[in-house]
């Protein structure tokens, strides 16, 4: 008889397939599912078969983050990691003992602050320059659109009150027309491309950091969202090539090739050839990320209608699109006719609107493939257009630890959409009625990458335990999902984007042993402790690749 390498055996099985039915035990030989039952399960366990006793802890499929970017994550927790702070103070703290522990560096990079620690969303270059008078500091917010900078770097850049913004960014200014400190979208770029590239080793070493760190919430395969040069990011594409040659890589990845907006049609047959050189093994840059907008805290998501002022009168800013509808419509046509798929930014409901377009241009055109592409982050959806991705094929990119009440959301965002915009925010709910796919991701290092706290958000549409001070009312409560829905849409639904289902996504016989050992059943217990949630134990074709001390 042949035995199992593994075998889980004493706990609920997940098995997010399209029934969701349960399971108490699954056996693994050569890094795949062989059986998933109960206790017959048993006779597949040999002399040197490993036994994992579940304990009536729940087995899931690995998780997949659908939009995430642990290169850069991965970099700033190796540099100066602000993502620990929360007022200005702390991060000021953070960065001075990070400039006296590197005094050889040249720039003072990192990042990860929160808009919602400073008046407006727009730190200044006057209260870092209290800790770091000398040398420049280049340091990107959470969402990556926007930088704190000091005066050391708005000098080397020769930024003053004559330096015009660029057409897809904007530099805060005071009532004079100065520099204060903060770069919005692509006015980083005036900063940013001053600073030396990491090395190969040094982008390496960021990697397999963000790799560990993904690994240790259960996530065993990811969609990088950016493959290219923009902003603080560099074209990691290579240091994913090299890890999956030279087996350092564990997860599996798709990588989504940046679309340089500031050209056209012109860059597809560079992608064509991009793709084709960087794919090897684990990693497959066979998606295209097109960031159709910015966000709504600095007032760059592209909307239907202008943003309010805060005081329920309209502006004369309804946001940017950073890809011109002509070129968008073109294009997307294009990349599905050669096989790519299109992967979406758009917070705005006018952005959502002409991803969706350019997607309909597409069917129109090449008729319905296996594209599958989606529009992540999904924050302002009119109601017209939420049966649209169902109808279009688009699944519904989800990063549901957004969806609450909390002072960036309160402050920053509502004032300044007004209603009805404010009610459209996360449908999760419509797009699930509406028949969508749904995709789960974190954006990570925007966010955390916990997808249990994303899951519990999900859910309750209230902050998960530990991720929020204070208490705030569960937001648009109707657009929740459930459980078992929020969790196959981090499993089998990013699975079915990154075109990995026939392999992995559920717990079924004959899939790759990509699996997670969790603390608990979440479902056994209240919703509102679903995020305290943990992962155990992380294993990918049956190898442990992390292991919590308590495991």
């Amino acid at each position: 008889m042949t035995y199992a390498d593994l075998v889980f055996s004493g706990g609920p099985v997940f098995t997010a397939n399209t029934v969701r039915s349960r399971a108490s035990a699954v056996a693994v030989s050569d890094g795949r599912i062989v059986a998933v039952g109960g206790d017959s399960i048993r006779d597949l366990i040999g002399p040197s078969t490993e036994v994992v006793d579940l304990a009536g802890r729940m087995l899931v499929p690995g998780f997949q983050d659908a939009h995430v970017h642990p290169v850069s994550g991965g970099l700033e927790l190796l540099r100066c990691d602000l993502a620990h702070g929360s007022t200005e103070q702390e991060y000021l703290d953070i960065v001075a003992a990070y400039a006296a522990a590197h005094p050889a560096e040249e720039w003072i990079s990192g990042g990860g602050w929160s808009m919602s620690a400073f008046p407006g969303g727009t730190p200044t270059a006057a209260a870092l320059d209290r800790v770091l008078p000398d040398r420049p500091a280049f340091l990107p917010n959470r969402d990556g659109h926007g930088a704190w900078v000091n005066s050391a770097a708005l000098r080397r850049a020769g930024i003053d009150r004559h330096t015009p913004d660029p057409a897809d960014g904007r530099i805060e200014r005071d009532a004079d027309g100065d520099p204060t400190g903060t770069l919005h979208e692509g006015a980083m770029s005036l900063v940013n491309r001053l600073i030396p590239d990491p090395t190969p080793e040094f982008l390496h070493e960021a990697l397999m950091a963000g790799q560990r760190y993904l690994h240790s919430y259960g996530i065993t395969a990811w969609q990088d969202a950016i493959i290219g040069d923009y902003s603080d990011l560099v074209d990691q594409g290579q240091t994913y090539v090299d890890a999956a040659a030279d087996g350092s890589l564990t997860a599996r990845v798709v990588g989504a090739l940046w679309w340089d907006r500031t050209a056209g049609l012109e860059q597809i047959p560079s992608l064509v050839e991009r793709r084709r050189r960087l794919s090897a093994g684990r990693f497959q840059a066979t998606s295209v990320k097109v960031m159709q907008d910015g966000v709504a805290e600095n007032f760059t998501a592209s909307m239907l209608e202008p943003y309010h002022d805060g005081h329920g009168h309209f502006t004369d800013n309804s946001g940017i699109s950073f890809v011109p509808p002509e070129i968008l419509n073109e294009a997307v046509p294009q990349l599905d006719a050669l096989g790519f798929q299109v992967h979406f930014h758009a917070i705005g409901d006018r952005a959502v609107r002409q991803c969706l377009d350019a997607v309909e241009h597409a069917l129109a055109r090449n008729g319905r493939g296996d594209g599958r592409h989606h529009i992540a982050h999904i924050q302002v959806v009119h109601p017209e257009d939420v049966p649209r991705f169902r109808a279009l094929g688009v699944a519904a990119n989800m990063q549901s630890l957004w969806a609450t009440l909390e002072p960036q959301m309160i402050e920053l965002t509502l004032p300044f959409l007004g209603s009805p915009r404010d009610a459209w925010q996360y449908p999760f709910g419509d797009l699930l009625r509406a028949g969508t796919v749904l995709a789960a991701g974190s954006d990570w290092s925007v966010s955390s990458p916990n997808p249990l706290a994303a899951i519990h958000t999900a859910v309750n549409r209230t902050a998960a335990p530990g991720y929020e001070e204070g208490e705030y009312d569960a937001f648009l409560p109707e657009q929740s999902i459930d459980l078992a829905t929020s969790l196959t849409a981090y499993t089998a639904g990013s699975a079915w984007v990154n075109h990995l289902d026939a392999d992995t996504g559920t717990i079924e016989v004959g899939k790759y042993a990509d699996l997670a050992v969790l603390d608990r059943d979440p479902f056994a217990g209240p919703a509102d402790q679903i995020g305290a949630t943990r992962v155990l134990q992380t294993y990918v074709e049956g190898a442990r690749v992390f292991a919590a001390d308590d495991a």
